[in-house]
């Protein structure tokens, strides 16, 4: 099985998808299933999974098998984020966390990678299993990893964009940098995004806006499925070699002579 571990956690889907800007939680769970990802990332502090009186996101899943990835979006600081992941523990017991904290909030939602190192530090102390979204650079990335990480979430482009992987390079720079699941992050805008990412070598990818917010949410998550099986494939397959001339795919020995 070629399956994805993720500390002591292991799942047979390499797509992870998001919870939100969804017009409902129906909407969610159905996209969620048709994309047959085993973890959906929900902002803890944006949508209930701990109030039980309210509409709680964690009963349209009860039933399933996939695991809710609590995130600390919205969290500018190390000490909001180690909170809010505290908090989430102690109510629902769980312990897989996608860990961001953003620096920029009014443009880009661009990663305070600093800010995110602290929180790394002191969660994984805390037997967390973190997934650390981070910019594309393999230096925070192996400092993450060594801080306790237990994948690290590059992103493709800023979140929301759809603008699609941006710097190839670097996704493959973070791959050769650790040892942990490289699963690309942000920006990913429709499933050929997906698929490259897989086809570089990444581990996984998210998404959300992407199917959330696309005309037909259930075929698009079906078509990330799709995407994120067919490069994960491809990858393992192993391409053929760039070449910058011609090589024929027929045969150029025994070939038949015309006589005039």
């Amino acid at each position: 099985m070629d399956t994805l571990k993720i500390g002591k956690y292991e799942f047979k889907s390499r797509l992870i998808v998001g919870s939100g800007k969804y017009p409902d939680f129906q909407t969610t769970r159905d996209a969620t299933l048709a994309s047959e990802a085993e973890m959906i990332t929900v902002a803890v502090r944006r949508v209930n999974i701990t109030d039980p009186n309210e509409e709680n996101l964690m009963d349209y899943f009860k039933d399933t098998n996939v695991q809710i990835l609590p995130n600390s979006a919205g969290c500018v600081t190390a000490q909001e984020a180690i909170t809010t992941f505290r908090l989430v523990k102690e109510a629902t017991g769980i312990d897989i966390i996608k860990l961001e904290v953003i620096g920029d909030t009014a443009k880009t939602l661009y990663p305070d990678v600093l800010e995110t190192l602290k929180a790394c530090e002191v969660l994984a102390k805390e037997d967390f299993t973190i997934m650390a979204y981070t910019n594309d650079d393999p230096i925070m990335a192996k400092r993450l990893e060594d801080a306790g990480a237990a994948a690290v979430m590059p992103l493709a482009a800023p979140i929301g964009s759809g603008l699609g992987i941006q710097n190839r390079y670097n996704v493959l720079f973070v791959k050769e940098a650790v040892k942990v699941p490289v699963i690309v992050d942000a920006g990913i805008g429709c499933a050929s995004d997906a698929a490259i990412a897989m086809e570089i070598g990444a581990d996984g990818v998210l998404t959300n806006t992407a199917i959330a917010q696309a005309q037909n949410p259930i075929l698009m998550a079906q078509a990330m499925k799709d995407a994120v099986r067919a490069g994960r494939n491809s990858y393992l397959a192993g391409r053929i070699a760039k070449k910058p001339f011609a090589t024929a795919s027929s045969p150029t020995e025994g070939l038949i002579e015309f006589r005039g």
